[in-house]
């Protein structure tokens, strides 16, 4: 016969190990952490590639905010892949990657659009295009629809891109005539054609080379990027025209993002827009000092005045709307771009 009376004592250390084991599974699931790939171009240099600055910003607040459930490792350099493997990677595998237009102008051309020449005066009007604007809303809903996965945010990068040269000082389209510059992508390429010049495609692992040598007599980046290429050793010449806003693009793989918790994608979508606003804040305030630096280094910058200005884009905003019509880009990007930038 069962003595009856151990039964509470039973019961208590029953209750007490089934306690125990889901203290263990909470503190497991408290404690198991998700591990993303980021990945993106240039050095892993916050000072020098704003980008980086961006990427371990974003680590950090990512893992803050998520007490360590999850965490990013960053892959600086193109160390997973250049632009379209990396691409490739972020469509069918978890993970993050901060894209070039050389990244998504492959799979979605209609982002040149928001690479129309002159098409922003300043700060401001380029971010407000791309945080209250309908085309970029409209990007990143067909963006999804076609590649299944997401766009994120737009990456501060550099500033305004600027014209470098080394035969001669640019301070108008004429004095385009005859230059090789070397070009990101056909976009640019289409850009030095409509001033008398030409474009060659060089990958940026090679514009310092390509420079010295000769292959190139120019080309254009923001001042953050001259310094970080040393290309103020092999260019003389610079030309302030604010061409184009200088960004990348941050892409989210689609499985990763349904995979989070709602907390954790909360978490991840603030954590994104902390890093974008400290990353702006950190670009307008060292543009001048980089440009400074290049003087230093010996480089002949170029103002150019409001009416030079003028004739740079009067030239190279037709050629470039033309352009992008001739690659088949439906003029309603174009249409709502401008109208958002105030163009239209």
């Amino acid at each position: 016969m069962k003595n009856n009376k151990t039964t509470p004592v039973r019961n208590k250390v029953l209750k007490a190990c089934t306690m125990g084991i889901a203290a263990l599974v909470a503190s497991f699931a408290v404690s198991a952490q998700t591990t993303i790939n980021l990945s993106y171009n240039g050095a892993p240099d916050a000072e020098q590639n704003a980008v980086h600055l961006f990427a371990s910003n974003l680590q950090k607040l990512v893992e803050e905010k998520t007490k360590g459930e999850l965490s990013l490792k960053l892959y600086p350099n193109s160390m997973l892949g250049e632009e379209d493997e990396r691409m490739e990677q972020v469509i069918n595998t978890p993970s993050l990657n901060i894209a070039s237009f050389g990244g998504i102008s492959p799979l979605f051309p209609e982002i040149f659009v928001s690479a129309i020449p002159f098409m922003f005066s300043d700060f401001d009007g380029a971010r407000n295009f791309f945080d209250e604007g309908d085309y970029w809303k409209l990007v990143k809903e067909e963006f999804y629809q076609r590649t299944g996965a997401h766009m994120m945010a737009v990456v501060e990068e550099g500033g305004f891109l600027a014209f470098t040269n080394n035969e001669r000082p640019i301070r108008s389209p004429a004095d385009f005539k005859g230059l090789r510059f070397r070009a990101m992508d056909k976009s640019q390429v289409a850009l030095y054609e409509s001033f008398g010049a030409s474009g060659t495609p060089i990958p940026w692992t090679e514009v310092y080379m390509g420079l010295r040598t000769g292959v190139a007599d120019g080309q254009m980046n923001p001042p953050m990027y001259i310094i970080l290429g040393s290309l103020y050793e092999v260019q003389k010449h610079l030309t302030l025209a604010n061409i184009q806003y200088s960004d990348q693009f941050l892409v989210g793989n689609d499985a990763l993002l349904k995979s989070l918790t709602a907390e954790q994608r909360t978490a991840l979508d603030e954590a994104i827009v902390e890093a974008n606003a400290a990353n702006r804040v950190a670009v307008e305030s060292q543009v001048e000092n980089r440009i400074a630096f290049l003087v230093e280094k010996g480089m002949q910058v170029y103002r150019p005045s409001k009416e030079e200005l003028q004739s740079f884009q009067s030239i190279s905003q037709p050629s470039f709307l033309k352009w992008l019509t001739e690659q088949n880009i439906d003029q309603k990007w174009i249409d709502i771009a401008l109208k958002d930038a105030g163009s239209k």
